[in-house]
């Protein structure tokens, strides 16, 4: 849309006339306007100063595919299928309306300003301002039984806890099965759906990430939350290097999973369990017990007596016990 170009041309901070936008933009003053009165609605503040132009006093974190793209592994660049929206239901759901579209051998990638049908597990809808956060899904093929999903939720937990720790995020933790914590707060959550019929020896899954970036104001979160510019607001973070930082590892760790199976990432997942030794319950029956870990599958372990009892992902949802 133009109003996204508009605020591209607009995100140094500098005035800009309206001569020269429409020039940029290849349209009318009247037009570039109108699209200016349109990002206005959206939320940014731009100041009109007579005789001399736009200024954007909202700083601003576009989405750039020649800039995710570029941050990938020279190997994954020819893999990955990108598309960037603006607007979307659902990442999720936008790679499975394109999966048939995309080359034999290639990973669909989509990431999206805003989401406004964001979905978390068991249901739950995901809070998914415009320009806020990144909202990122691939679409994942194995070769084997559905049996090897057994901690796949795992591993990208594992995969998105070391990308952040590689752009310099410390004290990253890891809830089972599928949420990033950052000093007891929420950071990110992680959808791993299975897609079409299951066929003879391949399994097709599609895998979501929401990782809050810029968001300040939780309005209607249930639980506790945090970002990266909360808990970081000394660095600069920029969501298209994140993008490309959070597929490069997402997509190394698949390769190795797919490969050697979940055993290289247990202790990896292990050394990052806010769970571990804690007193826990269960949200439903009545399991409660010290949490002890994971087994060589991914399932939790909860120590009650003198028995330890696995819990699979999806059964129940696990909380400290307060």
């Amino acid at each position: 849309m133009k109003s996204r170009a508009i605020l591209g041309l607009l995100a140094d901070g500098q005035v800009h006339s309206g001569e020269s936008l429409a020039a940029s933009l290849g349209i009318s003053r009247t037009a570039i306007w109108k699209q200016i009165r349109r990002a206005m609605d959206e939320g940014f503040r731009i100041e009109t100063i007579r005789g001399r132009g736009y200024r954007l006093l909202t700083e601003v974190d576009l989405l750039d595919a020649d800039r995710v793209i570029q941050g990938l592994d020279a190997h994954r660049r020819s893999v990955v299928d990108l598309t960037v929206l603006d607007e979307v239901d659902s990442t999720n759901a936008e790679i499975v309306r394109r999966r048939r579209e995309v080359a034999a051998g290639t990973v669909p990638v989509c990431i999206a300003d805003c989401q406004t049908a964001g979905r978390g597990r068991r249901g739950r809808q995901w809070q998914s301002p415009r320009g806020q956060n990144l909202y990122l899904s691939l679409g994942l093929t194995f070769q084997g039984s559905f049996a090897m999903l057994d901690g796949l939720s795992l591993v990208l937990g594992v995969a998105l806890a070391e990308a952040l720790e590689h752009q310099g995020l410390a004290g990253v933790g890891l809830k089972w099965p599928n949420d990033i914590f950052l000093g007891g707060s929420k950071l990110s959550g992680i959808l791993v759906e299975l897609q079409g019929e299951l066929e003879e020896g391949v399994v097709q899954v599609v895998a979501g990430i929401g990782l809050n970036v810029h968001m300040k104001d939780g309005a209607g979160v249930d639980q506790s939350w945090s970002s990266l510019a909360m808990a970081a607001p000394e660095r600069s973070w920029r969501r298209s290097d994140l993008a490309a930082s959070v597929i490069n590892s997402l997509l190394g760790a698949t390769d190795e999973f797919a490969e050697d199976g979940f055993g290289s990432f247990r202790a990896r997942w292990q050394s990052r369990d806010i769970f571990s030794g804690k007193s826990l319950v269960a949200t439903q029956g009545e399991l409660s017990g010290i949490g002890r870990g994971i087994d060589e599958s991914g399932n939790y372990l909860i120590e009650g007596g003198n028995e330890r009892v696995r819990v699979r992902a999806g059964e129940i949802s696990l909380r400290v016990q307060q």
